[in-house]
């Protein structure tokens, strides 16, 4: 039996929420799950979007980098 481990050097992810605190919060939950594997924040992008009623739809973009 062979097992090969591959370092992960690049990590991008999508996160959506109604609400900024819960975007907040599951951006941060993810950091520290990928902090177990050796990555952290490189960059982040986020965005608002207003619905046609009004209601606000927040979304982001983070792209984890291994640590060196």
């Amino acid at each position: 039996m062979n097992f090969t481990l591959d370092i992960i050097e690049d990590k991008i992810e999508f996160f959506e929420a109604a609400d900024i605190k819960t975007l907040e919060k599951k951006i941060n939950e993810q950091i520290e799950h990928n902090k177990a594997i050796l990555l952290e924040v490189h960059h982040v992008s986020h965005q608002m979007h207003v619905g046609p009623n009004g209601e606000r739809f927040y979304s982001a973009v983070v792209h984890f980098k291994a640590k060196k």
